[in-house]
């Protein structure tokens, strides 16, 4: 661990503060211009949309969580620090529920006071779990745990199941399920199974835990 630290400040030192702030902002402006696409989409008729968008049905896939999670983890994985890390988060999130939710009132004309509830709520938490998959990037076993973890939630995103039935919810679902394996992945191929296994497994206990739908 201590090793893995000690590449981390030598990384970080390499890079220059105004690099960081710069990339900071260029992360805060990716969450507004993906909270005005997202909410553009949301208030556009389906037959007015290109074809491929209306198959792939992306409207309802950026209305769901799984394609936020796996950007928030990106954003984590490949700051600089933890710190880092849930400053980028926090505005990422910050820039697109601030965009959405103004084009829905001033633009689309209404507020959905419950939906944004929820999304500044996880907003406000983001930047304490960024802190955490930060780590996932790192040797050990706190780092594959995490990274089983994180698995585990894009699982449950992904794939709806029970003692019937499995199934995929969309198609992007399980493109963004399988990026987030590539992102979070270990550093040999049997690591890499090792970790996705033991997701797995959490993620069938989360769902009795927490028997609800996040997507």
């Amino acid at each position: 661990m201590s090793d893995f630290l000690n590449n981390i400040r030598c990384a970080k030192n390499k890079i220059p503060m105004r690099k960081q702030i710069l990339d900071t902002i260029g992360v805060m402006l990716l969450g507004i211009a993906l909270g005005i696409i997202s909410k553009y989409l949301d208030c556009t008729a389906s037959n007015n949309l290109p074809f491929i968008i209306e198959y792939l049905d992306v409207r309802n896939f950026l209305g769901r969580f799984a394609i936020w999670i796996f950007l928030a983890v990106c954003i984590s994985v490949y700051s600089v620090s933890p710190a880092r890390a849930s400053v980028n988060v926090f505005l990422f999130f910050a820039g697109m529920v601030t965009s959405y939710y103004m084009y829905s009132k001033f633009i689309a004309g209404f507020f959905p006071k419950s939906y944004a509830l929820i999304w500044i709520g996880f907003t406000i938490l983001s930047p304490f779990l960024a802190f955490i998959c930060w780590y996932s990037k790192g040797n050990g076993k706190v780092s594959l745990i995490i990274s089983a973890g994180i698995i585990a939630v894009l699982f449950n995103m992904t794939f709806l199941y029970g003692w019937i039935y499995f199934d995929v919810r969309s198609l992007l679902e399980f493109v963004v399920f399988i990026c987030g394996v590539v992102v979070v992945r270990r550093t040999t191929v049997k690591e890499t199974i090792i970790m996705t296994a033991i997701g797995i497994v959490l993620a069938f206990v989360l769902n009795i835990i927490i028997p609800f739908q996040f997507g």
